[in-house]
């Protein structure tokens, strides 16, 4: 695939692409993905052409703003484009993933620290290690921050990190997210998982480095939708409070695994007979009645998770876009969608899974690595439905809501 790079496509006059044209580019790379799935988990990461054949095909700009040569399409092409990928493997899907919607993220930074990432390479991309976890002190200008983030997926083939940390304030700390350059930390080589396995999430290690406070900004903004970007960011989609939508970034991943597991499943089963272990062989699957049941119920668990998560994304638009702001209630439905949607398409891959049999086993198999990537997927905490579901039923019950939103 080879589609020619602009620096700034905005900037120097060329059309932005049609949300056909980025889906279809996103499915090729899918397909490239699958067949190299074996590889990129062998290597614990997606390999740097890869993620360079995204960049050509221009699929990190679809949130990025227009002023560095973004698209500012939103998140329901997001999803779409996430999913194309992660149809054909779910790691490589999952790092173009916390890519592209981290190009949202640094949108709604400071117009300084927006400039300082993308202004003399607007193909820049970060990854992001949310827990605030490590040391930050404050100095002359900004910040001394030092620690370890975990987790911080697709980080081998990142400019920047994103790390989440404590602000200090005069009134004490607040939680946040520090962006820092890729010459100020190293990367600690600790990813070894059953799933997800080519995400290469590795730690991120900084002995000490200064952050500037323009590159500094408060996680209380970001709920609201009143990130210090929406100044100068002026679309509607920078408004979103942030676990409103950002959470999708997990579960589209997901949603092409889904899918791509599906047209797995159906492609092996309609020309397979069965050996059968004693007696039965020589049948056909498709023939099964519970082979049919098994793709029916996985085909309605995609449809369901797919309408509720496109719902969630159009109201939630819908209402920036009018002036107003996302309330609790919406803030609350769209976390619960986020976990029960991943919900969903897990028991649609399960039941995919299991009615594969033993031919599915094998590590050259991309069912049961697509089995094992969705339940790497739905242990994230974020989507975690046992702690999502019972923070929804605290908010019912009119109780204070354990948990983020």
């Amino acid at each position: 695939m080879s589609v020619a790079v602009l620096s700034h496509p905005r900037l120097s006059g060329a059309p932005i692409p049609e949300v056909s044209v980025l889906i279809d580019r996103a499915r090729e790379i899918g397909r490239m993905a699958r067949e190299r799935a074996q590889e990129t988990e062998r290597n614990r990461r997606v390999s740097s052409d890869l993620v360079q054949t995204m960049r050509e095909a221009d699929l990190f700009r679809i949130m990025q703003p227009k002023a560095y040569g973004g698209y500012e399409y939103g998140y329901e092409v997001f999803v779409e484009a996430v999913a194309a990928i992660a149809a054909g493997d779910g790691s490589t899907g999952w790092v173009f993933s916390l890519g592209a919607v981290h190009q949202w993220l640094i949108g709604v930074f400071p117009k300084e620290a927006q400039q300082e990432v993308w202004g003399k390479d607007s193909n820049a991309i970060s990854a992001v290690s949310y827990a605030p976890t490590g040391k930050s002190d404050v100095v002359d200008g900004g910040y001394r921050i030092s620690g370890r983030w975990s987790f911080a997926s697709g980080i081998d083939n990142a400019q920047w990190a994103i790390l989440g940390g404590f602000i200090p304030h005069e009134g004490g700390v607040k939680p946040g997210f520090f962006l820092v350059p890729r010459a100020d930390y190293t990367i600690d080589d600790d990813w070894n998982p059953m799933g997800l396995a080519g995400t290469g999430s590795k730690t991120v290690v900084i002995e000490s480095t200064f952050v500037p406070s323009y590159r500094a900004v408060a996680f209380s903004d970001l709920l609201t939708g009143n990130g210090p970007g929406t100044s100068v960011n002026t679309n509607p989609i920078y408004r979103q409070p942030m676990l409103a939508v950002v959470p999708q970034c997990l579960v589209s991943p997901a949603l092409g695994i889904a899918r791509g597991a599906l047209d797995c499943f159906i492609e092996q089963v309609s020309g397979r007979k069965t050996r059968g272990a004693v007696a039965g062989g020589n049948n056909r699957m498709a023939e099964f009645t519970t082979v049919q049941m098994r793709v029916a119920e996985a085909t309605a668990a995609i449809d369901a998770a797919t309408l509720m998560i496109h719902r969630d994304l159009k109201e939630t638009a819908d209402v920036v876009k009018a002036g107003g702001s996302v309330d609790v209630e919406m803030r609350m439905r769209n976390r619960l969608t986020h976990s029960f949607a991943v919900k969903l398409l897990t028991q649609a891959v399960d039941a995919l899974f299991t009615a594969a049999g033993g031919s599915a086993l094998g590590m050259h198999h991309p069912l049961q690595r697509f089995w094992r990537d969705i339940h790497a997927v739905s242990s994230h905490i974020s989507l975690n439905w046992d702690v999502v579901s019972a923070m929804y039923g605290q908010h019912a019950f009119g109780l204070e809501p354990r948990g983020q939103y």
